[in-house]
């Protein structure tokens, strides 16, 4: 990474403070370069898909301070892609419904209360997810009642009859999505219901855009966090 030279909020030129700061002659705000260009190759590496514990030691920076700025990444992804959809949502052409469920779970029928059941939106050639409410909420009765097994049984006749679903085309851009998603999600290894919406935005932000792209966009997000 160059030194910077010019602003990053204005371009206008910089000047040098003698604690390393720079500050900017006609903004007047004041910044780290090295912390700036430190959060840019952050950016670049999440856009990359390396893990945080690899981009702490490449960086040699602690490793908590990378995976906070992971998952910072993850909710200004977020907010920016319900931005998105919202300002598009009139160009709807398809959707369809999606259960998601952790391979090493699927033969157990008592793992269908673990999945994560989202819409999946094409809108003018971009994909949004909604998340559906969790099946977690029935888990406790059915497995008390001794029901999980016929429970699994109607529930995916339920999934068959009853789909949300509105496809032109049965190769389209929502099933390339969910191939890509569950590639995506593997290299996690597990992702708590907590944090997984998150991680469901991170696939759809990358799915959407190109790296170079990815990396223009997340670059101007944090900037616009920092300001």
């Amino acid at each position: 990474m160059k030194a910077l030279e010019h602003c990053i909020y204005c371009s206008q030129p910089l000047y040098r403070l003698n604690d390393g700061m720079v500050k900017c002659s006609s903004c007047k705000k004041k910044y780290s370069p090295k912390k700036y260009l430190n959060d840019l190759q952050i950016i670049h590496a999440f856009c990359d898909d390396l893990s945080a514990l690899r981009v702490s030691r490449m960086l040699r920076i602690n490793y908590l301070t990378v995976k906070k700025r992971f998952d910072r990444f993850r909710w200004l992804i977020a907010a920016y892609q319900e931005e998105c959809y919202l300002s598009r949502k009139c160009e709807v052409s398809e959707y369809e419904e999606y259960f998601y469920l952790e391979a090493n779970k699927r033969h157990d029928p008592k793992s269908i209360f673990d999945a994560h059941n989202f819409l999946t939106f094409d809108y003018g050639g971009l994909i949004y997810t909604l998340l559906m409410p969790s099946l977690q909420r029935h888990k406790e009765q059915f497995l008390a009642d001794g029901l999980e097994e016929s429970y699994y049984k109607e529930f995916n006749k339920y999934i068959r009859l009853n789909r949300i679903a509105k496809l032109q085309h049965r190769e389209n851009r929502i099933t390339r999505f969910w191939e890509f998603f569950e590639h995506f999600i593997l290299r996690y290894k597990g992702v708590s219901d907590e944090f997984f919406p998150y991680y469901l935005k991170e696939a759809e932000f990358k799915f959407n855009h190109p790296q170079q792209r990815q990396r223009e966009i997340l670059e101007k997000l944090w900037l616009g966090l920092k300001s």
